[in-house]
């Protein structure tokens, strides 16, 4: 009988557990499509990015969809994010090349009722919901303390990065003015453009080395920069002579991390920006924030403006925690 009546309590406790499941709003429609939008989709970079949207998407029963503009080119990322908003979507995350080239297009999605949030590089005077990424300023100061101590606090160092895109130009600000405020007698000496381009950095900083034979260290704003000012400091000869701290953590970066070729580099929070993008879009999607009532009529944006998904320094000492499977 005692057997009998815990199988019993056992099929009632499943029941309920399987009805409250069934009523939980984190379960979602599988034929619910969110969309990922990147440009130069063929990089590295954004596949931990596209790694925590899918994270979540699975979690919460939906798809998560990655595509992009083959190459850094807003008039390409316009017209996939056309394509895309066409579909009609249950929501869009935007990475976006020019603040304000995607502007328009992000606001025609807002005004068709997908929810936008951008992530990784913002266009802040769009309609977007919310940005989820980089403090690019911090990063850029977090690069310049860092180099600063690997060359004694002295020397000349330059630039390369992405001339015109915000995140880019925020970490070279964040770069040069921590410089300038706490450092001295470290001196920028060059800026490169080298528009996300390894052989154009590569170019750049040969010519950083010729113009300036002392320079002491390069700051990259972007991975490829990196892989590109390691190869001209490798050819140059310099390597250990001319320190260089990078951005973000693709496996060529950290292959030249361990090789002691590239000293340092910053590492974003890329999972928590697809994975809080994802949530954030799904709430938005089936109206479960509402800081007020009826904040959709009256203009109210129920997310945060901006979410900080964090940075880290990559060392030799800590390069194998940033290896992806």
């Amino acid at each position: 009988m005692k057997r009998y009546l815990w199988l019993g309590a056992l099929i009632i406790v499943l029941a309920l557990t399987a009805l409250a499941w069934a009523a939980s709003p984190f379960v979602g429609d599988p034929k619910e499509e969110y969309y990922m939008v990147t440009f130069a989709s063929g990089i590295e970079y954004w596949k931990g990015c596209f790694a925590g949207m899918k994270d979540a998407a699975d979690q919460l029963g939906v798809k998560a969809i990655y595509t992009g503009a083959p190459q850094s080119d807003v008039n390409q990322q316009v017209t996939v994010l056309e394509q895309v908003i066409a579909k009609r979507p249950a929501g869009i995350a935007v990475t976006c090349s020019n603040p304000d080239g995607l502007r328009a297009t992000i606001d025609r999605a807002i005004e068709a009722g997908i929810p936008v949030v951008t992530f990784d590089a913002d266009s802040p005077l769009s309609k977007r919901y919310c940005y989820l990424g980089t403090g690019n300023y911090n990063a850029g100061a977090m690069a310049a303390r860092h180099l600063a101590k690997l060359i004694g606090g002295k020397g000349e160092v330059a630039i390369t990065t992405v001339t015109g895109q915000l995140n880019h130009e925020e970490r070279k600000a964040g770069f040069m003015e921590t410089l300038a405020r706490e450092y001295p007698n470290v001196k920028v000496v060059n800026v490169g453009n080298d528009n996300n381009d390894q052989t154009r950095a590569a170019t750049l900083v040969a010519g950083f080395l010729q113009a300036h034979p002392n320079l002491s260290g390069v700051f990259c704003t972007d991975a490829l920069g990196g892989v590109g000012a390691a190869t001209a400091v490798r050819e140059a000869n310099k390597v250990g002579q001319v320190r260089i701290v990078s951005f973000d953590t693709d496996k060529g970066t950290l292959d030249l991390i361990k090789e002691g070729i590239i000293d340092a580099s910053i590492a974003q929070g890329t999972w928590n920006m697809g994975y809080w993008s994802m949530m954030m879009l799904y709430s938005v999607r089936h109206n479960l924030v509402k800081p007020v009532d009826g904040w959709k009529a009256k203009g109210i944006n129920p997310l945060p403006g901006v979410v900080d998904t964090g940075t880290n320094v990559v060392t030799k000492e800590n390069v194998d925690a940033f290896y992806m499977d």
